[in-house]
């Protein structure tokens, strides 16, 4: 029995723009029956090789991570463009893993051109789509998407508004775009293509400061499904003698109602769960209401848009007297809710500024 090549770096060379680096280590561009480093014929039909599509394999136990999709969907179509969420994935967005909202794998877009007839393959899907020259650029080995167009791709077909506003605030989240340049980018390259109003749209109810991927569904349901103003991503609350207290997932300032998403893989969990307990406590203390989305709530927001209410109610009957936050920041915060904010920041103080960023619950 031969034995599976070692996962070591290094793509052979492929037509494109472009210097044609290696792959990082660990990733295994697929081969054919036959070709050096690839299987023999009967390996191929064994169990320690997987078809990637087209007469391609690699070995299984090769991991199936984002960016390994993103190398088998480039060895299907050597001229092609991986775009949207995979493009995104490939240059390290955290939030972009390959899963739908019901964990099941999206497939990975690659723009092939005009004229090809696409044919998907495995978790591979085509698209005939031009893509602007400038807008692709061969990275580590793959030829994929800037991110302004990777972004707009994934925003334009998104099966959902909700999907479209997070596809941009996640992106953001890593600085990739901001949201004025994938503004731009549509109104100069991208106004005949599909899902163009869709983009306009989710754009308008997009944040720069989102923190997780649930924050934009929130956000949505907020604005959307109880009709109340679109609340600030992650502002940073203030008591009257500038002490910071907290910093609620969504807020609205002047009218004192704050939103927060509450997992049920980490909040209720006996440390987490005083942590949130002790928090509420200081907001009510400071005269503001509180409102939780939960798990349950993201597949139908309905409910959470009822909670809501009952919230901005509460606020409302609260006496002056007791509004005890600043409306302001002191003047001493660095803000760092914008993309073109954080970009500005040294490593350093990228550090000591952006290390309070919570990962999802």
């Amino acid at each position: 029995m031969e034995p599976v090549p070692e996962l070591v770096a290094g793509a052979p060379p492929a037509r494109g723009i472009g210097p044609r680096e290696g792959l990082d280590a660990g990733l295994f561009w697929p081969r054919r029956a036959g070709d050096v480093g690839g299987p023999t014929a009967w390996q191929v039909r064994s169990a320690r090789w997987r078809t990637t599509g087209w007469g391609l394999s690699v070995p299984a136990e090769v991991p199936l991570t984002a960016r390994q999709r993103v190398v088998e969907a480039s060895a299907l179509w050597p001229g092609g463009v991986v775009t949207g969420w995979a493009a995104l994935a490939w240059r390290g967005a955290r939030w972009f893993e390959g899963l739908a909202p019901d964990g099941s794998l999206l497939p990975v877009d690659v723009h092939i051109g005009v004229g090809r007839g696409p044919r998907r393959q495995h978790q591979a899907r085509p698209t005939q789509e031009s893509v602007q020259p400038w807008a692709v650029e061969r990275d580590h080995g793959c030829r994929v998407a800037l991110p302004v167009w990777a972004v707009g791709f994934a925003m334009r077909h998104a099966p959902s508004l909700v999907e479209a506003v997070r596809v941009i605030d996640m992106a953001a989240y890593d600085d990739l775009v901001s949201i004025d340049e994938v503004a731009r980018c549509a109104a100069a390259v991208m106004m005949t293509m599909t899902g163009v109003p869709q983009l306009r749209e989710a754009l308008r109810l997009a944040s720069e400061n989102s923190w997780s991927p649930q924050e934009p569904v929130m956000r949505c349901a907020w604005h959307l499904d109880a009709g109340r103003p679109m609340p600030l991503a992650n502002r940073p609350v203030f008591d009257r003698n500038g002490r910071h207290v907290g910093t609620p997932d969504l807020l609205d300032v002047e009218a004192g109602v704050y939103g927060q998403y509450d997992g049920a893989a980490v909040h209720l969990v006996g440390a987490q769960r005083s942590t949130d307990i002790r928090q509420e406590a200081a907001y009510r203390e400071l005269g503001l209401e509180g409102v939780t989305m939960v798990a349950g709530d993201l597949a139908d927001t309905t409910a959470f848009a009822r909670r809501l209410v009952e919230a901005y109610a509460r606020a409302a009957r609260r006496p002056a007297a007791e509004r005890r936050w600043l409306d302001e920041l002191p003047a001493w915060w660095t803000p760092t809710v914008t993309v073109a904010q954080r970009r500005a920041l040294g490593e350093a103080e990228r550090r000591r500024l952006l290390g309070y960023r919570r990962t999802a619950a």
